[in-house]
C-alpha cells in the first residue's frame, strides 16, 4: 500500500501529486467537522477546499511547468520572488550595497529632508583602496564664509531675460509619469527654496502652476502642450505658455539618460482628461513620444528652432538637454553655432545612469554615455570651440549629495539637476514600482487613493529642506577646499584611485582642453577625428571612421 501511494505521489503526473496530499488534507478536516460539529472547523475546511481546488487547477494547467509538476508548493517560489526586493532592502543588503541608490544615500536625503541629523559616526564605511574611490582636496587655509546659496546667471548675449539659477534644481519629471500631488509638492518646494522645477516633456500642468515655483519648460519630440492635431510644433500654443512669468527658461530635449535615442509611450488607460488637456492629446488614447524631432533635422536647423523659441518666449534663455552619444554630433553643434552666429544659452548633459520611470532594459543598462564622461565631452567641446564663456553647462544624473555636486562642478558644470533625490525627499522609498501604477507613496501613480497619502504642504517643505541643507553641505566642501564659490572648483581638486596603490587628480586622468584648441590645433587633441567629421549641416559624420585611432579611451590619458 505504501509503495503504491509513493509511486502515485512521486510520479511525473502533476495531477497525482495534487490529489494524494490535498485530498487527504481535505478528508481529514471534513471528518473532524462531521464528528465534532464544531463551527470553528468550518474555516480550515473552507481554506483546505480552496487549496484543493488550486492544486487541481495547477495540475491540469499548461502555462507553468513548475506548478504543473508541483501543484501549490511551487507557488511558494513566486511568493518569495515578490518578497525578494523587500527582504533584500530591509534585511539582507549592507548600507552601501543597494541599487540604484544605497541605503546610505537614501538615508542622507531623508535626514536632510526631515531636518534630522545627517552626521555620520565612527568614520567612513567606504573602501578607500577601491579603484572606485575618489576624494576632494582640502586646504590648510579653508575659506571662512563660503556661499551657502550659490547661483549662476544663465543667458547668452542673445538672451533678453537672463535667469539666476541655483546650483541644485529639480530635474525633468513629467506630469503623467508623476502624480498630480507629487508635481505640486515638488513645485511648492521649489517656490519655498528658490530653485527651479523642470517640467519634463509632459507639458505644463495646473499642478506646475498652482504653487508658483520657477519652471523650466522642457520641449520633447512630442511637443506636448504646444502641438497641433497632427503632432507638429504649434508656435501659437507655445507662446501662450512660454510667456508665463513662472516659465524662466526653455529646454529642448534631444535625448535622456534612461533611454537615449528612444521615444516614449503613455498607455491610453493612463491618459486621463487632465493629462490629455495638459499634453494636448486625445483622452484615453496612447500618447506617443517619437524618437526624433520633426521641427529640425540638422544642427543648423536645431539652432534656428532654438532662436525661434527664444523669440516666441519674449527673449528667455533657451537650451538643450542630451545624453551624449556620438561625439561628432556634439562637435557639429559647436560648428553650427560658429556658422550661424546663433547661440544656445545652456546645455544640460544627462547621464546614462539617470532615470525615474520605465525604460527598456538594454537602453537603460547599455546605451548612452555616463554623466561624468559626457560632461567632459561637452565641456571640452565648448572650451575648445571658444564658446564656454557664453554658454552655461549643467549636469543631471544620480546627483544626491554635496560631494557629487562638487565633482560635477569641478569637471565643468555650472549647476546640477536631480530627479530621484527629490523624489526621495518627498517620500519615495525606492519600491521600484514606477512603471506599474502601484507606487506605495503616491508619487508615480495616478491612483487617487494612493495619492491621498502624499500631503503636499508637508512634502513640499521636505523638498525645500533637502535643497537648502545640501547647499550648506556643499558650502562646507567648497570652504574646505579654500574656495568661496562652487564655480571656483577645478579638476585638480578631485582625486580618483587608478589602482589600489596609485591615485591622481582628474586633470591627470582625463584630458581637459584649453581655450580655442579645437579651432586652432584640433589635430593636437584626442578629438581630432570627431572635429573633422562634424558637419554643421548634418548630424551624420562627413568622414569614415578612422579605425579607432582617436577612440574615446584616449580621453583617459
Amino acid at each position: 500500500m505504501r509503495s503504491s501511494l509513493w509511486r502515485a505521489y512521486s510520479g511525473s503526473n502533476g495531477l497525482k501529486r495534487a490529489i494524494v496530499p490535498l485530498s487527504a488534507l481535505f478528508a481529514g478536516l471534513l471528518f473532524a467537522w462531521l464528528t465534532t460539529h464544531n463551527p470553528l472547523w468550518t474555516i480550515p475546511l473552507a481554506i483546505s477546499l480552496g487549496v484543493v481546488a488550486l492544486g487541481l487547477y495547477d495540475a491540469v494547467q499548461t502555462r507553468h511547468t513548475l506548478t504543473r509538476n508541483y501543484p501549490v508548493a511551487a507557488r511558494i517560489r513566486w511568493l518569495f520572488y515578490e518578497l525578494r526586493p523587500y527582504l533584500r532592502a530591509y534585511i539582507v543588503e549592507g548600507d552601501e550595497e543597494g541599487t540604484p541608490y544605497s541605503y546610505e544615500a537614501r538615508r542622507l536625503v531623508y535626514a536632510r529632508a526631515e531636518k534630522t541629523s545627517d552626521t555620520h559616526p565612527f568614520g567612513t564605511q567606504l573602501d578607500l583602496d577601491s579603484p572606485e574611490y575618489g576624494w576632494l582636496s582640502h586646504s590648510i587655509t579653508p575659506a571662512t564664509s563660503p556661499d551657502t546659496r550659490p547661483t549662476v546667471r544663465v543667458g547668452s548675449p542673445q538672451c533678453e531675460h537672463p535667469y539666476e539659477v541655483s546650483v541644485l534644481n529639480i530635474s525633468a519629471m513629467s506630469f503623467g509619469a508623476l502624480s498630480a500631488a507629487a508635481i505640486e509638492a515638488l513645485n511648492k518646494g521649489a517656490w519655498i527654496g528658490g530653485f527651479y522645477h523642470d517640467t519634463g516633456e509632459g507639458g505644463i500642468s495646473p499642478y506646475h502652476l498652482k504653487p508658483g515655483g520657477d519652471l523650466v519648460w522642457e520641449i520633447g519630440s512630442g511637443y506636448f502642450g504646444c502641438r497641433d492635431d497632427d503632432g507638429n510644433f504649434s508656435p501659437q500654443l507655445f507662446r501662450e505658455q512660454a510667456i508665463r512669468d513662472s516659465v524662466k527658461m526653455i529646454e529642448i530635449k534631444l535625448s535622456q539618460g534612461a533611454k537615449p535615442g528612444h521615444g516614449g509611450l503613455l498607455p491610453g488607460a493612463k491618459v486621463t482628461a487632465e493629462i490629455a488637456e495638459t499634453r494636448k492629446v486625445p483622452a484615453g488614447e496612447d500618447c506617443v513620444s517619437p524618437r526624433a524631432h520633426s521641427a529640425f533635422h540638422t544642427p543648423v536647423e536645431l539652432l534656428q528652432f532654438a532662436a525661434r523659441l527664444r523669440e516666441l518666449s519674449g527673449g528667455k534663455p533657451v537650451g538643450v538637454k542630451l545624453c551624449v552619444g556620438h561625439v561628432h554630433e556634439v562637435m557639429a553643434l559647436m560648428k553650427a553655432m560658429h556658422k550661424t552666429g546663433v547661440l544656445l544659452d545652456f546645455i544640460v548633459v544627462d547621464g546614462a545612469e539617470g532615470g525615474t520611470g520605465a525604460a527598456p532594459l538594454e537602453l537603460s543598462n547599455n546605451v548612452g554615455m555616463p554623466l561624468k564622461e559626457g560632461l567632459l565631452v561637452v565641456r571640452n567641446a565648448l572650451v575648445g570651440a571658444g564658446l564656454r564663456d557664453k554658454i552655461r553647462l549643467a549636469a543631471s544624473g544620480k546627483v544626491y549629495s554635496a560631494a557629487g555636486l562638487a565633482e560635477c562642478l569641478a569637471i565643468g558644470a555650472d549647476w546640477c539637476n536631480a530627479a530621484r533625490a527629490f523624489m526621495f525627499s518627498i517620500g519615495c522609498i525606492q519600491a521600484l514600482r514606477c512603471h506599474t501604477g502601484t507606487c506605495p507613496t503616491g508619487i508615480t501613480t495616478q491612483d487617487p487613493r494612493r495619492q491621498h497619502g502624499l500631503v503636499v504642504d508637508v512634502q513640499a517643505q521636505r523638498a525645500a529642506n533637502f535643497h537648502a541643507r545640501t547647499l550648506v553641505a556643499l558650502s562646507d566642501v567648497v570652504g574646505a577646499a579654500g574656495l568661496e564659490h562652487p564655480r571656483d572648483l577645478q579638476p585638480h581638486h578631485v582625486h580618483h584611485r587608478i589602482s589600489a596603490n596609485a591615485s591622481a587628480p582628474l586633470d591627470r586622468i582625463w584630458h581637459f582642453l584649453a581655450e580655442n584648441t579645437l579651432l586652432d590645433a584640433p589635430d593636437d587633441t584626442p578629438y581630432a577625428w570627431w572635429w573633422r567629421a562634424a558637419d554643421p549641416d548634418d548630424f551624420a559624420p562627413r568622414l569614415p571612421w578612422d579605425g579607432g585611432h582617436n577612440a574615446i579611451t584616449r580621453l583617459r590619458c
